[in-house]
């Protein structure tokens, strides 16, 4: 695989991408190692993820599609050579005994990938995500204004909910940053793997790697509070302990990012509770009345705007007083109903989101439709009837 990659543009249809990817030799010592190529190739076609299957070609995921490349399909241990070349032996112990195993890769002077190597019928996969070198800020990502005036919270939980590939990291690491720019404060993250690089600016950042600079999350959380941070990064809010760690956090004056797959704000709520048994709900509710601050629940949606590709799509649910009382009478289902009505507040729910998504002309109606929870809402609110949460605190 001394080539450059050529590129399908679907399984049928091969095209020739030699001009935009580098001609790399896959020889440690003269061009690195030989990932480095393929990971090369997929920052230079803009691709987002790269995918190796044993006794397949591989494929790239541009603009949402898989496309495959026109290579000869690589057995396992070809995948195998490639990838324990980029990793350390614990970490290659580590996959041999659990058969999975995350990671995070830098290519020299170009993007860092995120990388998930499994076992699948018995022979070896991987799933890179890759993760520009460059953080972006709120503008270039195209966020709504409401995310900066999130990031200037102080103290108390902020949760950035979607499916993966929603580019929950990528806002994440954005508000990060604004506060890295703005504040002189203490940041620490812990993560699994390390995603953006941040570099010190007013403030200053530790970030920690889980499997390398700490066993778990458990023992990175245990000693939290000893390393005096201002800002925290917890990383995906994975089980019961996790966000109790990132809870008590939040309750000791300290600002807590997380990331959690959840579909909706209401359901971000629901999805917290069912991590812990039902007698302590009710805490966990009290313990949510006081602390959480924002949810922003993120969809990537393909944009018909000339100036990107894809558009984050958010709904955004700041806590204030209606809020805490919804959650603390278990009428999470009455959220949505109250972020239509609450735009001036900074709130949006994914009806609204989409509507200014078409009217600044990121969006195509069909698709807008077809990704709109109500589309005969939606209609509505194009043809300007705007529904509220009339009389919902009751």
């Amino acid at each position: 695989m001394d080539m450059d990659p050529v590129l399908a543009s679907d399984t049928h249809n091969p095209v020739d991408v030699h001009e935009v990817s580098d001609r790399a030799k896959p020889k440690r010592g003269r061009e690195g190692p030989a990932i480095d190529r393929l990971f090369r190739a997929c920052t230079k076609l803009g691709a987002s993820d790269l995918h190796l299957k044993a006794n397949a070609p591989p494929r790239f995921r541009l603009g949402g599609d898989i496309r495959v490349a026109h290579e000869p399909a690589m057995t396992t241990e070809e995948i195998e050579d490639i990838m324990f070349e980029v990793i350390s032996d614990k970490q290659k112990k580590y996959f041999m005994e659990h058969g999975a195993l995350d990671f995070a890769h830098q290519v020299p002077g170009q993007d860092r990938f995120r990388v998930n190597m499994f076992r699948q019928r018995g022979l070896t996969s991987v799933a890179a995500r890759r993760v520009t070198a460059e953080i972006r800020t709120f503008e270039e990502l195209g966020v709504p204004p409401s995310l900066r005036q999130i990031a200037k919270f102080h103290q108390g939980l902020v949760l950035l909910a979607g499916i993966t590939g929603s580019g929950k990291s990528t806002t994440i690491a954005a508000m990060i940053n604004e506060i890295n720019e703005n504040r002189a404060c203490h940041i620490v993250t812990v993560e699994d793997p390390i995603e953006y690089l941040f570099e010190d600016k007013k403030a200053f950042i530790n970030q920690r790697e889980i499997g390398i600079d700490v066993a778990d999350f458990h023992a990175a959380l245990k000693y939290l509070m000893r390393e005096d941070p201002d800002v925290v990064l917890v990383g995906e809010m994975r089980d019961r302990e996790t966000f109790e760690a990132a809870m008590h956090a939040s309750e000791t004056g300290h600002l807590v990012f997380g990331t959690i797959h959840a579909s909706s704000a209401s359901q971000t709520i629901t999805r917290i509770l069912d991590l812990f048994p039902e007698e302590a709900r009710a805490l966990v509710r009290q313990s949510l009345m006081f602390n959480l601050k924002a949810v922003v629940c993120q969809k990537l949606l393909p944009s018909i705007h000339p100036s990107r590709s894809r558009i984050p799509c958010c709904e955004i649910m700041i806590v204030n007083a209606v809020i805490r009382k919804l959650i603390a009478e278990e009428r999470d289902a009455d959220i949505g109903a109250v972020l239509k009505s609450a735009s001036k507040d900074g709130m949006q729910d994914f009806t609204e989101a989409i509507y200014r998504l078409i009217t600044d002309e990121y969006l195509d109606m069909k698709l807008a439709l077809e990704v709109a929870p109500n589309p005969d809402e939606l209609k509505m609110r194009l043809k300007g009837i705007n529904t509220g949460a009339g009389g919902i605190i009751g």
